[in-house]
């Protein structure tokens, strides 16, 4: 219990009307609330059953008949105060009183107390006016103490918590919010009003509660202090808002967010695969041109070989040597029939729009078979080939289809490069063990490429060649193709000397961690 403070001034009331009753209703009842001892002592009237000295005596107050009796030292009392309009009485007291004590006239203390009445009425007034605006917010608000223990609540909180004042008022807020029968403390029950006094300023968060009917609802807890002079807490102010609606728009919102991220996604991927179909039939129309004459000898061959043998059927008798030159016959047109299953077979496995299949692959031989396909493109532009393989190089995890459609970029633009004068192909392959990576470099000997040029050499439709000659996709392509593979292409000329593109390929990639 609150410790009571001693009154500096001891009062006593003369006249026990109804005036009297009202003083000591509305005065002891402020006193109890603030934790003080009622300065009012007594009450003197002659009539025992006045309703002032029937309260007086209900208060444990001093009850006299006479005014004299107020003026005995043991009472210390230091002020009388008149609360009957009698002006004998006032003046019997204002002569026969001690010195010690002072008077205070019944129209006096009734201007007094009309304005304490008026000031009251007015407070009265705004404090209803609180209430009503408090009570017609829809956010839950409640005022607790340090002990935490609810003393106020609105109206909202009661309705929709379906609670009765009486079954809130005076409960501890754990057990009102969360039926528990003691403190919050951590996860999702972590108490704001420890957080409050914690770090001595307001608090929010966001918390979830189970509603009357089973509903989880969202609501954003705001916790307001009220400080006292000694700089103690006297009470929080708990502000309750009730999220649930913007919670479920901020989900749906991001379920959004997702499904347009998604589409996007599915959109570039889209894209991206119909630009590398588009540049694979942009080399693939480069090629047909050169293979043509490469499928077009063989052919001729063959049909010159069962043309002669169709003559010699029929001019001549056929003996052993016929056979024997049948049999030769035979044994080339086999051999060029094969030489030209193998180009078309190659042309079809390139030309074809493949999903990302990664698998395991030999780099030296997937270089062999990209030569082999531009073979006669190399010998119409007059370019050597050089490689140099390495030997027990390291099977790698990728895309062939792709890779190869990488090296068919290179090797061709390479050969354009040197189409005018002739020139040397070097390819190179190599393990770097430090890196775990395997490197193959394509290096030329033709015109170079300007250096303002290398910096967008991989940007999409960035070309150099005449119209109709290309689209500028090879090489943006290309770079798309490797960083799938998580490598790297690196790029290096000089005017006049030549180029060298540089790749690297990691031999464990993501793109083949998922290869079985």
């Amino acid at each position: 219990m609150p410790k009571k403070t001693p009154s500096i001034t001891n009062i006593a009331l003369v006249g026990g009307g109804e005036f009297c009753r009202e003083i000591l209703e509305k005065t002891t009842s402020v006193y109890e609330q603030e934790g003080v001892y009622a300065p009012i002592l007594a009450v003197a009237d002659p009539d025992p059953e006045s309703p002032g000295i029937k309260l007086a005596d209900e208060l444990g107050l001093l009850t006299f008949n006479s005014c004299y009796k107020l003026y005995d030292r043991r009472y210390s009392i230091h002020l009388i105060i008149m609360l009957t309009p009698e002006q004998k009485i006032f003046d019997e007291i204002l002569r026969t009183r001690p010195p010690r004590i002072r008077l205070l006239s019944y129209n006096v203390f009734k201007i007094f107390w009309k304005a304490i009445g008026l000031e009251e009425r007015k407070l009265r007034e705004r404090t209803e006016e609180m209430e009503t605006i408090v009570n017609g917010i829809q956010d839950f608000i409640m005022v607790i103490t340090p002990e935490m223990e609810i003393i106020d609540v609105n109206d909202a909180f009661l309705t929709k918590m379906n609670y009765t004042r009486s079954d809130v008022i005076g409960k501890k807020c754990h057990e009102v919010y969360y039926k528990i029968d003691h403190p919050c403390e951590g996860g999702q029950f972590d108490c704001p009003l420890r957080e409050v006094v914690r770090n001595k300023r307001q608090s929010r968060k966001v918390q979830t509660r189970l509603m009357p009917d089973g509903e989880k609802r969202y609501y954003e807890v705001n916790i307001y202090p009220i400080w006292e002079k000694d700089g103690k807490i006297s009470k929080f102010i708990h502000i309750s808002r009730d999220i649930t609606e913007s919670k479920k728009e901020e989900a749906e919102i991001t379920r959004r967010l997702e499904q347009m991220v998604e589409d996007r996604t599915r959109q570039v991927k889209e894209t991206h695969e119909k630009l590398l179909h588009q540049d694979k039939m942009s080399s693939l129309g480069k090629l047909s041109a050169s293979v043509v004459h490469e499928i077009n000898n063989p052919i001729a061959g063959i049909l010159n070989l069962i043309m002669l043998m169709q003559r010699i059927v029929t001019e001549d008798t056929l003996g052993q040597k016929e056979i024997d030159q049948f049999q030769h016959y035979l044994s080339l047109m086999e051999t060029e029939t094969r030489r030209t299953s193998r180009i078309v077979s190659n042309l079809l496995a390139f030309s074809r729009q493949s999903k990302m299949e990664p698998k395991r692959l030999n780099l030296n031989r997937l270089i062999e078979q990209t030569l082999f396909l531009n073979s006669n493109l190399l010998k119409m532009d007059g370019v050597k080939v050089e490689t140099k393989l390495a030997d027990d190089l390291p099977d790698l995890r990728g895309s062939e289809d792709q890779l190869q459609q990488v090296f068919m970029n290179l090797v061709s633009n390479a050969s354009e490069a040197m189409a005018a004068s002739g020139g040397v192909l070097s390819i190179e392959t190599m393990h770097l063990l430090r890196e775990d990576r395997l490197q193959v470099n394509f290096e030329d000997t033709g015109c170079g490429i300007p250096a303002e040029n290398i910096a967008k050499l991989f940007e999409p439709f960035f070309t150099t060649k005449k119209r109709g000659k290309g689209v500028g996709l090879g090489l943006s392509v290309a770079y798309g193709i490797i960083q799938e593979h998580e490598g790297s292409i690196y790029v290096k000329s000089k005017m006049g000397r030549g180029t060298t593109f540089q790749i690297k390929l990691p031999l464990k990639s993501a793109i083949g961690r998922h290869v079985k």
